[in-house]
């Protein structure tokens, strides 16, 4: 691609610092960067025509962890580790509602409920048996008292078939993602932060005066710091970092009359999650059917997890009402070895916040602006 001369010094310039990803990690860390150097040249230079990896095709939860997966990142993470995890979930949650705000996000506390199935009973009788535990202490980090509940009484009213247990996190909520990232870009470009999409990087050259964005359209971005949010694409870039691209098969219903379910629902560790959008349901997950497949970072659905969630929604969460399924898509997460998310200086002008481990609502903000921090 050839560009004109006033397509180089209008939207080509040299900044002072280019972010790479326009997700919720990219924007907010535009914001506060914005905040903290109110006269700094910013651009946030994206692949995509909108944000390319999960932010925008997320399930949209405003969740911190259920027990099940807490336990799970007891497996792998230490109780100080786990507990700074969830501290740094819900701090993410309120930056972000305190950002937006509640109206603008469409944001709702309707809570979040693990199902058990009859398959589950020794996952379950686990988790009970850790409800005291939990309870104390994570309810110091929420501010929310006995967040963690037995709920066995709504599942009838829920609907839902093959169900036996249900525990109730009183302090999760849902959001709508679209609004989310609408409000930011928004909000960005009111801040005087610049967009530049439909731009991929092929390589990185960092000097001694700057660093260079070499482009496959052949363009060179030139800037005086970087700040890399690409998640589960960062691995394309620099492969030796620690964070693995993950994809999540989503589908949406049509309208379903006199639905019942309201909240945020998730199963088996949280490899299936579903909630309300109106009267509509959106699910998705299963990527645990095939991990090592799925471990990718091309969209796309596969008939092995297409079939599973379709027998899924019509046999135990929406039994006998043959739903609708309006739509499919897909998102690219970012994984690891821990969920813990890599925010560092890979030099004195380049700086990677990435590895949300599928919690980017809830941690996205916090990354964001720690990544930020490091480029003062």
């Amino acid at each position: 691609m050839n560009f004109s001369f006033w397509e180089k010094t209008t939207f080509l310039p040299k900044k002072d610092c280019i972010i790479l990803g326009s997700g919720i990690v990219g924007i907010n860390a535009a914001l506060s960067l914005r905040e903290q150097f109110p006269n700094r040249s910013i651009l946030i230079v994206e692949k995509g025509a909108l944000p390319s990896g999960a932010s925008t095709k997320n399930a949209g939860f405003a969740c911190f962890g259920s027990i099940s997966e807490l336990l799970d990142d007891l497996e792998t993470h230490s109780e100080i580790e786990m507990l700074d995890l969830v501290d740094q979930r819900w701090r993410g949650l309120q930056q972000l509602r305190e950002r937006l705000g509640d109206v603008r996000l469409d944001f709702h506390q309707w809570g979040g409920y693990e199902l058990f199935m009859e398959s589950d009973n020794n996952l379950y009788k686990n988790c009970v048996s850790k409800i005291d535990y939990f309870n104390k202490i994570i309810s110091p980090i929420i501010k929310i008292q006995n967040p963690y509940v037995i709920a066995d009484g709504e599942i009838d009213k829920f609907g839902f078939n093959k169900t036996e247990h249900l525990i109730l996190n009183k302090g999760e909520g849902q959001i709508d993602t679209g609004k989310m990232m609408a409000g930011l870009i928004a909000l960005a470009k009111e801040k005087g932060i610049e967009f530049l999409n439909g731009i991929e990087i092929k390589h990185i050259e960092e000097t001694s005066h700057s660093i260079k964005l070499h482009t496959i359209q052949n363009a060179i971005l030139e800037a005086e710091q970087l700040l890399i949010a690409t998640n589960g694409f960062t691995q394309k870039l620099f492969p030796n970092l620690s964070v693995q691209p993950a994809r999540n098969q989503v589908l949406v219903t049509s309208p379903v009359p006199n639905l019942k379910i309201k909240g945020t629902f998730h199963f088996d560790k949280g490899y299936y999650y579903f909630r309300n959008i109106n009267n509509r349901i959106l699910f998705g997950g299963g990527r645990n059917l095939d991990l090592q497949n799925e471990m990718t970072d091309n969209f796309g659905t596969t008939v092995l997890i297409q079939n599973k969630l379709k027998d899924i929604l019509e046999n135990i969460i929406l039994p006998g009402q043959k739903p609708v399924i309006d739509s499919w898509w897909s998102g690219i997460l970012g994984v690891g070895s821990q969920k813990k998310p890599i925010v560092q200086k890979l030099s004195e002008r380049q700086v990677v916040a990435v590895r949300l481990g599928g919690m980017g609502v809830a941690i996205g903000s916090l990354i964001g602006e720690q990544g930020a921090k490091l480029l003062s």
